[in-house]
């Protein structure tokens, strides 16, 4: 901050703080532990016309402990249809609006994009304030590579579709990030054994809480782990380490695995399984599925 921008003091009383700015302040909160807060964040919260909560129950409990008196509306999934009108009116009316999620950085697995986009499209100016996230975090703790990394969110709750969506993502040459409920840790943690094979991993429990845990191990000790003890509870982070160097397969032992996977899936299904399983790209193990499927050689 230039000197001429500090907010200066008369008469012995406190500074006087700046007024905010107009436009949409996206605002990061702690995802656990209320410390987890920096100033600027308090100072744009305080400091709000509107705030836009994901939940604003949750977001009482914050505002309580640090005084902010700002009005709130819910703005979820579930609300923003009504809500968006509402937060885009007052930004035309020159108001300064604070989003938060319930924890974290806001639009990260969490809603937003869609009031972000329409402020964005109205011409009002967009800022944030950064701060906690889980994933970063999750990852600087893991002890896996950090120089390339793929966060790809909360996977399914459908057996069907997780496995899709860890066959979309096994061959990034990245470490992955992943979101999950602790009530389907352990299967997820098996399919991920099954089809990214036994990678170094690490699953991150209740960051930045009393009782925080990070377990590091390979994906089969994880899977075999969590299954002996699957009633494990709070936010969960798990974080997987790249593939290792392609090992050549021979055309027997794709074409068999092909077969296997087409007798309960469909063909697209079944090619990202074995490409996962593999490492093998999947426009190629679909072609040969497709081809198998019209009974080529």
């Amino acid at each position: 901050m230039d000197l001429d921008e500090r907010p200066q003091a008369t008469d012995g009383q406190p500074p006087r703080k700046p007024p905010l700015a107009p436009g949409l302040h996206i605002v990061a909160t702690p995802i656990g532990n209320m410390r987890d807060i920096t100033l600027r964040a308090l100072d744009v919260l305080q400091a709000a016309d509107l705030i836009a909560c994901e939940d604003t129950r949750v977001f009482a409990k914050l505002a309580t402990h640090y005084g902010i008196a700002a009005p709130t509306i819910a703005y979820s999934d579930a609300t923003q249809d009504k809500a968006e009108p509402r937060v885009v009116r007052a930004l035309a009316a020159g108001k300064a609006v604070a989003l938060v999620s319930d924890a974290g950085m806001p639009l990260i697995s969490d809603p937003g994009y869609r009031l972000v986009r329409a402020a964005v499209e109205a011409g009002h100016p967009v800022t944030s304030a950064p701060g906690a996230s889980a994933v970063p975090m999750a990852l600087a703790l893991s002890g896996l590579p950090t120089d390339r990394f793929f966060f790809a969110g909360f996977l399914p709750a459908k057996a069907t579709e997780r496995r899709r969506t860890i066959g979309e993502v096994a061959a990034i040459p990245a470490t992955l990030v992943f979101f999950e409920a602790p009530h389907r840790l352990p299967e997820a943690l098996a399919d991920l054994l099954e089809l990214l094979g036994d990678r170094p991993a690490a699953v991150a429990r209740e960051l930045t809480k009393m009782f925080e845990e990070v377990r590091r191990a390979s994906l089969a000790g994880l899977a075999a782990h969590y299954a002996a003890h699957p009633d494990v509870k709070g936010e969960i982070v798990i974080v997987i380490g790249a593939p290792s160097a392609e090992t050549e397969r021979s055309a027997g032992e794709v074409d068999e695995a092909l077969r296997e996977a087409m007798t309960g899936a469909s063909v697209k299904d079944a090619a990202a399984e074995v490409a996962a399983r593999f490492g093998l790209k999947r426009r190629d193990v679909y072609a040969r599925a497709l081809e198998m499927k019209r009974g080529a050689p």
